[in-house]
Formats: structure tokens, sequence, C-alpha cells
């Protein structure tokens, strides 16, 4: 489990398929840190480390988070990705939960503001903008962000400054492809009510 706090950017330096799955070498400042087996999310997909040593790092990856993710239309040698560990019991919970469950893909339409950047996104999936609100949270390339607004078509959120420099937001161009994982809460909600299993409330009150 991540928060959407992004700690480094990364610099993928090899990607790769290994029959039925794919190989993904990064740079990284934390790399010689790690250790097999450890959980890392990648621009927002949970990612296992396979081999690491002082400068890099290899992950592999399943055709389902291939296909799902922006890696299927855009990873590359060069290419930058938003990396953070796993969160640990003893840290502040900042940002929110975030399992670095990919839900899809958005492209960004329209982005507002000099500074402070507002981004508008519309999902390929337009399901999953049920699982979004406005004043709630998404991760978006694994950045913990705030809704602005959530429409039938599309969602906006908010970016600061320090988020734009500290992150691949940075380089955000309209017509990008980004990763997007609606927040977990949304999800059981939704479950338990849109999705026809709505639970007996007077029950579970009693």
């Amino acid at each position: 489990m991540f928060t959407g706090l992004i700690e480094t950017i990364g610099t993928i330096k090899n990607f790769s398929r290994k029959g039925t799955y794919y190989r993904l070498t990064v740079e990284a400042s934390f790399s010689g840190e790690l250790t097999l087996g450890q959980s890392v999310s990648v621009s927002g997909a949970c990612l296992t480390v396979t081999r690491n040593d002082d400068k890099t790092f290899d992950v592999d990856m399943m055709n389902e988070t291939f296909t799902r993710t922006s890696f299927g239309r855009n990873a590359s040698v060069g290419r930058r990705v938003n990396l953070e560990r796993a969160m640990r019991l003893t840290d502040r919970l900042d940002g929110h939960f975030v399992l670095g469950h990919v839900d899809g893909v958005a492209t960004l339409r329209e982005l507002r503001g000099t500074e402070t950047k507002e981004a508008v996104f519309v999902p390929e999936n337009k399901e999953l903008l049920r699982g979004i609100v406005e004043k709630g949270s998404v991760a978006v390339d694994g950045v913990s962000l705030t809704v602005i607004d959530a429409g039938s078509e599309s969602f906006s959120v908010g970016i600061i400054p320090a988020t734009l420099s500290a992150t691949t937001l940075g380089g955000l161009r309209v017509g990008g492809i980004i990763n997007l994982e609606t927040d977990i809460l949304g999800k059981y909600v939704e479950r338990l009510t849109i999705g026809g299993n709505e639970p007996d409330w007077h029950s579970l009150l009693s």
C-alpha cells in the first residue's frame, strides 16, 4: 500500500518482453536500498523488485498490467517515472490509501493555469468516473491529488508547483496518457450499493 506521495523520479533504462511477461529496468536514487520482493509504485503501478544494484532495479510486469496501464502505450527507454516505496506502519498517513492497482488510463484534455495547474482528464473507461467525486482523492500516475470537479465525461484536479516540480506531472502535455486509480473507499461503496449488493443497514447499525 502507498500514499501517493512520490519519493523520487526514476528513468527507464531497459524495457523488454520475457515470454508471457515484461521486464522493466529503472534507474533510481534509492535502488541500493531496495530488497528482493519489495513493492515499488512505478507511475502508479505496484510492481515487485526482482533484482537491484546501487543504480538500477528490475521489476516484472504481467500482461494484464501492461495492457491496463500506460506502459502498454508509451513504455520506452528514457521515460521518466514516479517512484514510491510501500508505506510503513510507523509513517504518517499523508496523501490517501493508494493500492497501486491501476484501474485504467486517462487522457489529458486541458491544462489551465500558470504556476498552479488545473488538469482535466478524460478516462478511457467512462465507468471509472462513478468512483470519482468532487473533493475526493485520485491517484494520477501514482500521485495523490484532490478532485476539483467530476462530471459525466471528465474530471479535473489541481496541481501545486511543488508537485509539478517533484513528479513527472510537470511534463504533462495535452493528449498525454496517465495511469488512473480511483479511491478504494469509493469502490467498496459502489460495490455495496450500485453493484446490487446493498447491505441491510439496519442490521449493521443495530
